[in-house]
């Protein structure tokens, strides 16, 4: 066993990378599934975290001066083994903070396995399975992204505005899968409507043709797959797709991303779902500092990614030190009133107005308010396929 993880190790630490670094600078580390069932959508995430992370040390104003190194490390988003395993590689290095995990099962063994017992930050933008919000982390765990505790309520909520009376349900067999199905099942039925089935699917595998015939038998309205795009949930809309057996789709967060609209098109076109985000003030300011920076901000987690490398930031500037400590003890403080209202392209601003001892209240792109176990509170974005795309109807 200590070989097969002393194997993923070397494996996944050849693939971190650095950005922004002379050598001399903070370190950072960003660990994301750059590979694996959600690699559609990390590219964005990290770009958008690298761009707090590049705003703060481009401004001058941090510590005095101090610039940030970022080094990348790939979660797989699903092997437990090989995220524990690449965040010890980033931890080894000596990074003060990790913006990560991704999916909620590699971000629990993570936080379990190798930050809190380093006293490492780690603040992430998209895990949302309910039972993070017990983990036991020593107030060195976060989250920019509300709990499914939440989501999986206006999910279903949704799906009875929409007028399904009846549907089959199919979740990723792990935290995330298992926590929300748990959730949206249990309001679903709450709403009147009938569930036909609920299974759980496996990821990567190379054919989900009995997954789809047990799904069809049980027939509905509507399958709600509860997963992720680019492996078995994008596989079992293909299936069930070619077979008939539905033509209308439930998608959870992890669903949502051009990649899928991309392989489908119109025939999504019945089709919704939701996912964490907000039609704000910082939403707007999001949008524009990224479209300068040649990022494409439309998809799932790009503003929480953005806002908890800044969390970060302003956390290591309150404490006026860049160490792991000091990041602890200070995310709270400028996540939440009182203080100057923060949004994105406003980081130096920010810093300055710490380096004087005011405080300031982060509001970031996504409406940052933590929780007293330092999670978002959040909001929902309900989301449409209209002639092949995705489309916001409104938050929630």
């Amino acid at each position: 066993m200590k070989k097969l993880v002393l194997a993923m190790f070397v494996f996944v630490s050849c693939f971190v990378t650095k950005a922004h670094s002379d050598g001399h600078g903070i370190k950072m580390g960003i660990i994301l599934g750059f590979t694996g069932p959600i690699e559609s959508l990390t590219p964005a995430m990290a770009a958008s975290a690298e761009l707090a992370f590049k705003e703060a040390s481009d401004s001058g104003s941090l510590l005095g001066g101090k610039s940030i190194e970022v080094e990348r490390a790939d979660s797989t988003c699903v092997d437990s083994a090989a995220a524990t395993a690449a965040a010890e590689g980033l931890v080894s290095n000596g990074v003060v903070a990790i913006m990560g995990a991704d999916c909620s099962g590699v971000t629990g063994a993570i936080a379990t396995n190798v930050a809190v017992p380093n006293g490492v930050v780690m603040i992430s933008p998209s895990a949302t399975s309910p039972g993070l919000t017990d983990l036991n982390d020593n107030g060195y765990f976060f989250r920019t992204a509300p709990s499914d505790a939440r989501g999986g309520q206006i999910l279903a909520d949704i799906t009875k505005d929409r007028k399904v009376k009846s549907l089959a349900v199919t979740h990723t067999n792990n935290d995330y899968g298992k926590g929300l199905a748990d959730v949206y099942v249990a309001a679903v039925k709450a709403h009147g409507i009938n569930v036909t089935v609920v299974t759980a699917h496996e990821e990567g595998k190379g054919d989900y043709g009995a997954e789809v015939a047990t799904l069809a038998a049980a027939g509905g309205d509507a399958l709600a797959v509860l997963g992720y795009l680019d492996q078995a949930g994008g596989s079992i809309i293909q299936g069930s797709l070619d077979s008939g057996a539905f033509d209308r789709f439930v998608l959870s967060d992890g669903m949502i991303g051009d990649s899928l609209t991309d392989r489908f098109g119109k025939d999504l076109n019945k089709s919704f779902g939701s996912l964490p985000g907000s039609t704000g003030k910082g939403a707007g300011k999001f949008a524009d500092v990224a479209k300068a920076a040649g990022i494409d901000s439309s998809g799932p987690y790009t503003g929480e990614s953005y806002d908890a490398a800044a969390l970060i930031v302003l956390a290591m500037q309150a404490g006026g030190k860049a160490d792991r400590a000091t990041i602890q003890a200070n995310v709270m403080d400028v996540a939440n009133a009182p203080g100057k209202k923060i949004y994105p392209g406003e980081l130096k601003k920010a810093l300055d107005l710490l380096a004087k001892g005011k405080a300031v209240d982060y509001e970031g792109a996504t409406g940052v308010m933590l929780t007293d176990v330092g999670e978002a509170a959040g909001s929902f974005l309900e989301k449409e396929i209209k002639g092949g795309k995705f489309k916001t109807k409104k938050q929630r």
